[in-house]
């Protein structure tokens, strides 16, 4: 038995009790998490923005250790350090085919399977495959990857899912290039991810836009030049700020229509405005038909940084081995699994950056 943050139903509050994990059959891997980070997502997923089969244990940004390997999984080991990989893709449909891995059409299947119960039988999902809002998970072993070197186990958590997240959206689908600008909507953890992976990315000017005022100096410590507090007149300001032009890159973390608007009238004509942030369908977005002519924009979505984990977890070490990237900065809080409810309400009241559970 080990201890785990269930949520019974969606909108119920999360229960901490205990679960009875098996034994890993063929192919899966029992997993000790070392920490889990607290994401937006997983608020959105107790709330039913998005959805999951319930009762379900949530939580899908994990680093820890090998436990024990089923029959036929090769290259892990009890011992051995490990980060968790949400969204693993099956390598057999139209968009693995493309080499688009990040929208695999079978990567959340295992969400709809039992992979554990709790002490009176019920039988639990994991939310987003990987369930680690738990002392110990059991995931397919297409859900581990081992930790490269030089990374702290507990830092590694964050790899999962903010850091790929924040670095993809630069990188693999913003494309940003050295001397442009950026402007990141949202200083969470996946905004703090995505400016320092704008001044990895070399950015000349890099502004920071958000809520609360209090983000300010995470804002700067993670990369950023500027920073405005949100109104009706950022995209105003930040064009002052681009000599009247507007960036050439805007990255959306929030998932809220107003912000997205926002991002997408900061960015320069013929510029770029990448959507990260999940929002509900309430959150309508509208543009008029001339002006989408006249800008030349290109606004595009973003679902997992649109990155390959098993490409990107290498790189990533190597910018933390090399002191680019600061894992430990993203993390503004440390706290314990009873100390969840309070992470989704500092989310909600935009306070903070990454809540990091440590067993």
């Amino acid at each position: 038995m080990v201890r785990a943050a269930v949520l019974p139903a969606v909108g119920a509050p999360l229960e901490i009790t205990e679960i009875d994990l098996p034994a890993p059959g063929p192919g899966r891997v029992r997993v000790r998490l070392a920490a889990a980070g607290v994401c937006h997502s997983d608020l959105s997923l107790s709330d039913g923005t998005m959805r999951v089969p319930v009762p379900a244990v949530l939580g899908h940004e994990g680093a820890g250790t090998v436990v024990e390997v089923g029959e036929g999984v090769t290259g892990l080991a009890p011992g051995d350090g490990v980060v968790l990989n949400w969204a693993p893709s099956c390598g057999r449909c139209h968009a693995c085919s493309l080499g688009e891995v990040w929208l695999c059409a079978d990567a959340l299947t295992g969400a709809a399977e039992v992979y554990a119960r709790t002490a009176d039988g019920t039988d639990l999902h994991p939310g987003l495959n990987v369930a680690a809002f738990a002392e110990e998970t059991v995931v397919p072993a297409a859900c581990v990857l081992p930790l490269p070197d030089g990374v702290p186990l507990t830092d590694a958590a964050l790899l999962g899912c903010a850091v790929l997240t924040g670095y993809g959206a630069v990188h693999h689908s913003a494309r940003v290039r050295s001397g442009e600008t950026v402007a990141v909507f949202g200083v969470g953890g996946v905004g703090l991810a995505t400016l320092q992976s704008a001044r990895i990315a070399g950015a000349a000017t890099i502004v920071a836009v958000d809520v609360s005022p209090a983000k300010e100096d995470l804002a700067r410590a993670a990369g950023a030049t500027e920073f405005l507090l949100a109104s009706a007149d950022t995209p105003r300001e930040i064009r002052a700020l681009t000599g009247r032009q507007g960036v050439d890159v805007a990255v959306e973390c929030a998932g809220r229509a107003v912000s997205i608007r926002a991002a997408w009238e900061s960015t320069r004509r013929g510029g770029r405005t990448t959507v990260v942030g999940i929002g509900g369908k309430d959150q309508q977005v509208t543009f008029n038909a001339l002006e989408l002519f006249h800008w030349g924009r290109t606004l595009s979505g973003c679902v997992y940084g649109n990155s390959d984990p098993a490409r990107d977890l290498p790189v990533l070490a190597a910018h933390v081995r090399a002191g680019r990237l600061d894992l430990g900065a993203l993390v503004t809080e440390r706290i314990g699994l009873a100390d969840i409810p309070s992470a989704f309400g500092n989310m909600l009241a935009g306070k903070g950056g990454r809540s990091l559970i440590v067993f």
